[in-house]
């Protein structure tokens, strides 16, 4: 009976926050109707916007002329289709297996079956108004719901965000985004959280976190998004989601693991992972799948992804090393969770600043994301006794920190020339990149924080006392595959 009106009070709560949303839609811009034949100049001109992945001329607002490819572009198209299968690869089997390993193998499954009904779950919000929340115009705070249940979502580029890839593409790339970043929360409360209470946790939080962070720092005229909103009050940038992702989920991990509070046996039991092999599997999996994360987010097979995909590369090396050296130098022996760690650590701290910083500027992140993160997970938590079972905060709330500010001091317009854009020109982003961009990102930083630890508190202390958040004492001995799910990860003899 507590379930069933928790979610009619969640269902109410959504559609209130649509209804809200819409008011301040704001309308499209209608300009004149082109009809006449473009000329063999303004021909080759849209060949040569398709190449450099820019506005064809017939895109501006008074255009006069069609263009003869006025659809997507097939090879950013192609590429963005790829980018979106790799983003989703993260979560499923990467994410799943990654966690799936750390736990212990009698609670193997109770990860994998979270991912999955997080993906599920996620993607049925999306279709019905979370596109439509983040990505139509609308507040600096929220969208509208002119794309709601995918209205209008067609093969035809929405120009707010790209003029050569499919909106309908564009819209599954940004929703594998969107069930990634909930997934991540469930490193922290693993083998001690009911199922039904991840579902409902979830669908609140994408409305009360996600979507209105989200729209604020990549939609159009968000609050936070520096790049392309010119009247943007924080002329901040978040190229592929340090805050938006990794700093929203792991702050809300350290809330939600306090309020369930730690696992029977913590710090008195040996609760190692059950198979280093398949963490290391899916550490690798959430590297090759990093690369449609990172290099996807330029919307284009352009030299700004080839960019994102070379300091990607270089980060997360760097910062593998660097965790697993400082445990030989501090420890003795250099474990292949310290690699996975660092690894993972690199690619959470390089995502905002992988499509604005140099070479140079990759390499020096990644020593900071494997020593910043390494002492967050090995002393902090120590200082403090919370349990966060798979450091979801400590790599993804202090990594993601971390690399939102390093990506204002290390940002240049030499490798993203949008950050001399006219909409950064007129908010004051173009001013201050290579100078005092950090104390925008700062600004970032903390409506993030506030945000994500205010709203996952009253979630989680409401889901507490109505639903129930942890599973019984005789359930987590015996483990949650069995009695969750009803299955065993590993049946012998």
């Amino acid at each position: 009976m507590k379930i069933d009106v928790l979610i009619r009070a969640c269902v109410l709560l959504a559609f209130w926050i649509c209804g809200a949303s819409s008011i301040a839609q704001a309308p499209a811009n209608v300009g004149p109707t082109p009809t006449a034949t473009p000329s063999l100049e303004q021909r080759v001109a849209d060949l040569e916007a398709y190449v450099n992945n820019s506005a064809r001329g017939s895109d501006s607002s008074n255009a006069t002329v069609t263009s003869v490819i006025s659809g997507p572009g097939p090879g950013h198209n192609g590429w963005m289709m790829t980018a979106s299968a790799l983003v989703l690869f993260m979560t499923l089997p990467g994410l799943a297996l990654f966690y799936g390993g750390l736990v212990r193998s009698k609670n193997v499954l109770s990860v994998l079956a979270q991912c999955l009904g997080i993906a599920g779950l996620v993607a049925i919000l999306w279709w019905a108004v979370g596109y439509s929340l983040v990505f139509s115009r609308g507040s600096p705070f929220f969208g509208g719901l002119k794309f709601a249940f995918l209205r209008g979502v067609d093969s035809q580029p929405n120009g707010d965000y790209s003029y050569w890839v499919s909106q309908n593409i564009f819209a599954m790339y940004q929703l594998m985004f969107a069930i990634i970043t909930p997934a991540l929360i469930i490193g922290s409360v693993a083998e001690r959280i009911r199922f039904a209470a991840v579902l409902v946790f979830v669908l609140v939080w994408m409305f009360a976190v996600y979507i209105p962070l989200a729209h604020m720092v990549w939609g159009i005229d968000g609050l936070m998004n520096g790049v392309w909103n010119p009247r943007a009050k924080i002329a901040a940038i978040d190229f592929a989601g340090g805050t938006v992702v990794h700093m929203s989920s792991g702050w809300s991990a350290l809330v939600l693991c306090l309020l369930l509070g730690p696992r029977l046996g913590f710090r008195k039991e040996i609760m190692a992972p059950h198979s280093m092999v398949i963490c290391m599997i899916g550490a690798g999996m959430l590297w090759v799948g990093w690369y449609g994360f990172n290099a996807g987010s330029a919307l284009g097979a352009d030299g700004i992804a080839a960019n994102a995909f070379m300091t990607t590369t270089l980060a997360t090396a760097v910062a593998s090393f660097t965790w697993a050296m400082l445990e030989y130098v501090l420890r003795g022996k250099p474990s292949v969770l310290g690699f996975c760690s660092g690894a993972v650590g690199g690619l959470v701290v390089i995502t905002p600043a992988c499509g604005f910083v140099d070479a140079t500027g990759a390499v020096i992140i990644g020593i900071v994301a494997g020593a910043v993160p390494f002492f967050a997970c090995t002393k902090l938590k120590s200082w403090f006794h919370y349990d966060d079972a798979l450091d979801t905060f400590g790599v993804h709330a202090v990594g993601g920190t971390v690399g939102a500010f390093v990506t204002g001091l290390f940002a240049t317009a030499r490798v993203n020339p949008n950050l001399a854009s006219q909409a950064a020109t007129q908010n004051g982003l173009a001013k201050i990149v290579g100078h005092m961009l950090w104390l925008e990102q700062l600004k970032a930083i903390a409506i993030t924080i506030l945000l994500a630890v205010c709203a996952t508190a009253i979630i989680g202390a409401i889901a507490k006392a109505v639903l129930g958040l942890r599973i019984p004492p005789d359930i987590e001995r015996q483990g949650l595959d069995i009695n969750e799910h009803g299955e065993e990860g590993y049946i012998t003899g």
